[in-house]
Order: structure tokens, then sequence, then C-alpha cells
């Protein structure tokens, strides 16, 4: 089986977490501060503070601005509830806006429709590897007096005009999770150019303590520090980020190339002036196909080819919403996307060889 996703750990992480956990020093130490400070520097930010998770990345970032109960924040309904879940958690409403067709994040015209004087930030999301509409969001917050904190969880080297993801916001959350194009099992980070947000965000996930002041508590905060093992295998897997992103391009300019022109299979759009990293490639299977979403899922399983939905269903349709007051039907967009949506394998670990072979089963699916 061709997989979906496969995490690369090679001997060098490997060789990593034994020297740190040699060193006595296993929870957060020298290796989250080396993280934190060299991936700062690739990102070309002031700032990088890391977590335990992109969750709490979020969480953290939202924290940092002051969102509180009562405070309005605008989101997508499609992408993972991890983007969602921690507006919630500081008390705040979760707004959705609906996205654009052709890359599938938020769409600038939709946001602007839901915008009220309790607005306080928007969580764009750079969804699959490429990053959102900056120019048109940051129009809109500019003139509202509105924070974007951008989720950039799957997007860990993209970039927009020659600029990395991480910027473009007054801050970013990435995920560092097993599947991501880099990653460490579980960790996350946020990046910023604000000290004031990057000390809020050390003390939130530090229970409210001050990193330079022991045992004083200033306010609320969690256990969400990331450990020293796991900052280990993210800093060697940082040394190989370009590589591994442009084996990811490779693969999905692979696919563009072999699989134009088939009725019914709608190919991913690369936005101009944007490098998209690839997180997932995912194309979509339309009412003009020849053959349906599911019966290209099980012809490809059959052939041995991995693939995944992401996602098969907006969060304004699961119950956890619903209870909102949000109904199917309410965004349109991502609701014709869901049922379309299907990625293809396209990690740094799929040889060449493989991506011919999952080109030419799709081409035999659809007899062309």
């Amino acid at each position: 089986m061709i997989n979906i996703t496969k995490p690369i750990i090679t001997d060098n992480e490997i060789s990593a977490v034994v020297d740190v956990m040699r060193s006595g020093t296993i929870a957060q130490g020298p290796k989250v501060a080396e993280l934190e400070e060299k991936f700062a520097a690739y990102c070309g930010t002031k700032y990088a503070v890391a977590f335990n998770s992109g969750t709490a990345a979020i969480h953290a970032g939202l924290y940092s601005l002051g969102i509180k109960e009562g405070d309005e924040v605008i989101t997508t309904p499609f992408t993972f509830i991890a983007t969602a879940n921690p507006i919630l958690m500081q008390g705040a409403k979760v707004v959705f806006a609906d996205i654009s067709e052709s890359d599938f994040n938020l769409d600038p015209k939709e946001v602007e429709k839901k915008i009220t004087k309790k607005t306080k930030a928007i969580v764009p999301v750079d969804l699959y590897g490429q990053v959102f509409n900056y120019k048109d969001l940051r129009k809109l917050a500019a003139k509202n007096g509105i924070k974007i904190v951008e989720d950039a969880c799957q997007s860990a080297g993209a970039e927009q005009s020659g600029e990395k993801s991480g910027n473009f916001g007054d801050l970013a959350a990435f995920s560092l999770y097993a599947t991501k194009n880099i990653m460490c099992a579980e960790g996350g980070l946020v990046t910023t150019n604000d000290l004031k947000i990057a000390e809020n965000c050390k003390m939130f996930r530090h229970h409210g303590q001050s990193e330079k002041v022991k045992y004083e508590y200033f306010d609320l905060g969690y256990n969400y520090r990331l450990t020293d093992i796991s900052a280990a295998i993210a800093l060697e897997q940082l040394k190989k980020i370009d590589v591994y992103n442009n084996k990811r391009i490779h693969n999905a300019e692979k696919y563009l190339q072999g699989l134009v022109g088939i009725k019914g299979l709608v190919l991913p759009k690369v936005n101009q002036g944007n490098k998209h990293v690839f997180h997932q490639f995912t194309l979509r299977i339309t009412p003009d196909s020849a053959i349906t979403r599911e019966e290209f899922i099980a012809k490809l399983t059959e052939a041995g080819i991995g693939s995944g939905i992401y996602y098969p269903k907006p969060l304004h349709m699961h119950q956890c919403f619903k209870k909102y007051g949000y109904r199917e039907g309410d965004f349109p967009i991502s609701e014709k996307i869901a049922k379309e949506v299907v990625s293809l394998p396209v990690h740094p670990l799929v040889a060449e060889q493989e991506i011919g072979f999952i080109t030419k089963t799709i081409k035999k699916i659809y007899k062309v």
C-alpha cells in the first residue's frame, strides 16, 4: 500500500533523542529554546514560542491577544476542529465564513459580511499548505481594528510574495504533528514580531507563571510546554524542511502534469505569488466525473493506493456547532467542496515511480 501519510524518522532523529535522554534534561530546556530561536530565524520573525501541540499554539495565540467571553472570532468551517475549538476555549463565539472554491481558504468577501462590533479576530487557515489571501484580509482587519491569527499548522515553509508563512498575521500558529511537513510526533509553535504576544504565550503555556519569576502566577495558564525530547526531533526535521517541501512540490507537479484534462477531476490551484508546500495534494471529484468519489477511492484502494478525505463534513454541520444555531446550507461552498475532495499521497517518501503508478492508475480508472 502506498500510504497517504508517513512520518520521516531517520537515524539523526533517533540519535538526537538519545542525546537528550542521556543529558538528563528531558522536559522543557535548552533544546526547546534552540528550536524557538532557529524556527523564528527560518520564518523570518523576531520570536517563536514552542508548545506541545498546534491546538495549544492557537489557544495561546488567542489568549495573548486578549480574546475573551463575549468576543467574536471569524474562521472557516472547512478545517480541522482544532482551528475552532480554541475560540470556544477562550469563551468567545465562533463565527464561520465561507471559503473560496479555488483555493479552499477563507473568502474575504464572505468574511466582510460577518464582521460586527464584537469581532476581535480572524483565524484564516493556510489549508493544505497554501497561504490564505493575506492582502485582502489584512485590509479588512486594519479597517476594522481586528487581529489576525494565521493558522499555519499545514504550511511550514510556504510563501506568499516571497515571505514565509508565520508572517501573515499578528501571530501564527504551527503544528508539529506526526503527519505535518516537519514533525516531532506532537508539538506546536507560535511565531510573532510582538514581544508582548510572545511573553503572554510563554506565560500561558506555563500555568500563568512568568518564566522570569518562579512561583509567581499572574493569570490563568495551562501546562502546554514542549519537551526537549520533542524539540530534538523537530530541530533535526527543521534542517531538512526545504528538502522535504521541495519533494512535495516535485510530486505535486508530476500529478499536475499527468492528470490534466480529465473530465470531472479538478486539480489544485496555486495562487499567483504563492509557494504551495502541499501538505496535501487535494483533487475534487465533481458531478461531471464518470464515477463518484467513493468509487474513485475504492478503485485506488483496490490498486494499493492510499487516499484521504480532508474534510468530509464542514464544522458547522457537526453537532457541537449545530447547537450554536448553525445548519446545513449556511455555507454552500464549504459543503460542496467537502463532498468532492480527496487527497493523494504526496509526502516525501512517495517515490517517483509510485507517483507514475498512481497517475497511470487514475488515467486507467477514467479510461484516458
